[in-house]
């Protein structure tokens, strides 16, 4: 009878978890471990909102393990150390992990898997949370891809549908001493904060499969369409599910293939979506390759930039009391539910960037410590596309303009009515300016815009005319063991 380790991670699922399978493929019985050691992803250890989900999503995982035969073992690390003492506890000759592509935990678990294999002891990883491996996609000159276009005609055609590992029926264990309870860990929030997050989420792999099969019966027929528009439900909301890995991306994409075989929705609607997955890859390939770009402009010559230090305004746009409506209403949801509508993270992005003219690593942290999908890759990509100092990012000179937004995307308002209530009853299109009629705000106590965008918009564009040509990108050629 062998035994075997199994180290979850970001891969809280028992459907299509490679790890998993090869484990019960090799060995008899399995110890189901999760090591909690937060420090070890410093600078960037998970944020409230993420620590929220972790929690309950660790409870589901627990009740799934449970009413197969077997227990989610909880420890606190360190890692190696607690690893070690579980292995020599258990007599286990491996160890099975799915690999996770942050720079500090790329380092940590490549230090891991050598010691481990040093002890004698079998060390396996794999790929369960994206749909290509960061180094596979190369350029022409075998470099890596810094534009999204020719990234993704490459990584599209490395795509092949794959039905989904089932999740097993029985799970034969080996009892272990020892752990602590997932209470112990401390990971929801003592103020109440969170109070609403229950009625808009459900953490876990049966909240993912129900979204998942929500969004291709309901709106993936029109999701080209649809999805740029907040007040709408056009998008999957899969994004936290995703990064903490209970479900897979290529569970999603046979669920695309399924669903377009049945003829639910056109092609069309199918790659626009496969493309956002395919925006996820390319943040994940870039942080690999430059895993500077959590902290630092890509683009060096942004070093030299102009930010503005005006904490008052920062703290008015966090606080969803910028006077600009669709930005409240953004920042509003995220304080409420944890998340945001992609468009909106947009808009709000641009307003700090921009209008605002705060470095992008102030929204980037804000959002770290907000949002339920705080994912490190996505994160910074995203915030550095907007800002205009990342790969392929959005010019600086491009500044959204919030209101043309609104009316572009929420032109009845219902966004903005549902989560910037005090203007609920503005008619359209007032509802996006209302300075335009002063005693509006005196009536409803919403305030007046902290910034005049043309003026901000122009002092913008000034100090970005001021830079100087920066230092060219620098990357990194390691990887997890494989």
């Amino acid at each position: 009878m062998t035994t075997a380790i199994v180290w979850f991670r970001r891969d809280l699922r028992l459907v299509d978890n490679p790890a998993l399978h090869a484990a019960l493929s090799a060995h008899d019985n399995l110890v189901c471990v999760y090591i909690h050691a937060p420090e070890e992803e410093a600078p960037w250890a998970p944020g409230a909102a993420s620590r929220w989900w972790l929690h309950h999503s660790l409870a589901a995982l627990g009740e799934a393990l449970e009413q197969r035969g077997t227990s989610l073992h909880i420890v606190r690390g360190p890692t190696q150390a607690a690893l070690d003492a579980l292995q020599r506890q258990t007599g286990a000759g491996a160890i099975f992990w799915n690999r996770l592509y942050e720079p500090e935990l790329i380092a940590r678990d490549n230090t891991i898997k050598a010691r481990l294999r040093e002890q004698g002891c079998d060390a396996h990883s794999f790929n369960a949370n994206l749909l290509i491996e960061p180094w596979q996609v190369q350029t022409g000159q075998g470099g890596p891809y810094r534009v999204f276009t020719p990234f993704w005609r490459n990584a599209r055609t490395r795509i092949e549908p794959r039905a989904p590992i089932p999740a097993p029926r029985r799970i034969a264990t080996t009892s272990v001493r020892g752990g602590v309870t997932l209470e112990s860990l401390r990971l929801l929030p003592r103020v109440g904060w969170d109070s609403e997050f229950g009625e808009h989420w459900q953490p876990g792999e049966a909240g993912a499969r129900k979204l998942i099969g929500a969004f291709s019966s309901r709106a993936l027929g029109a999701y080209r369409e649809r999805r740029d528009w907040p007040g709408e439900a056009g998008t999957s909301r899969l994004s936290p599910h995703l990064h903490f890995g209970e479900i897979g991306p290529r569970q999603i994409v046979w669920t695309l293939e399924e669903h377009a075989r049945r003829g639910g929705s056109p092609s069309s609607d199918h790659e626009t979506f496969l493309r956002e997955l395919g925006w996820r890859e390319f943040a994940h390939h870039l942080l690999y390759h430059f895993p500077q770009m959590a902290e630092r402009n890509l683009d060096a010559k942004f070093d030299a930039f102009a930010w503005a230090s005006e904490d008052v305004l920062e703290t008015c746009w966090r606080r969803g009391r910028t006077g600009i409506p669709i930005v409240d209403a953004g920042m509003r949801q995220l304080w409420k539910s944890g998340w945001m509508h992609n468009r909106v993270r947009m808009i709000v992005a641009s307003f700090l960037t921009k209008n605002l003219r705060r470095h992008w690593l102030h929204g980037a942290r804000w959002f770290w410590d907000t949002l339920v999908d705080a994912d490190l890759a996505n994160n910074s990509q995203g915030w550095q596309w907007t800002a205009g100092s990342g790969a392929d990012a959005a010019p600086y000179f491009r500044i959204f303009n919030p209101v043309s937004q609104a009316l572009r995307f929420d032109p009845e308002g219902k966004y903005v009515r549902r989560w910037v209530p005090e203007l609920a009853k503005l008619a359209a299109p007032l509802i996006h300016e209302p300075w335009k009629d002063p005693g509006m705000l005196e009536a409803t106590g919403y305030p007046a815009p902290i910034v005049d965008l043309g003026q901000s918009r122009q002092a913008a564009l000034a100090a970005y005319q001021a830079l100087r040509v920066g230092a060219p990108i620098a990357g990194r050629p390691d990887r997890p063991d494989p």
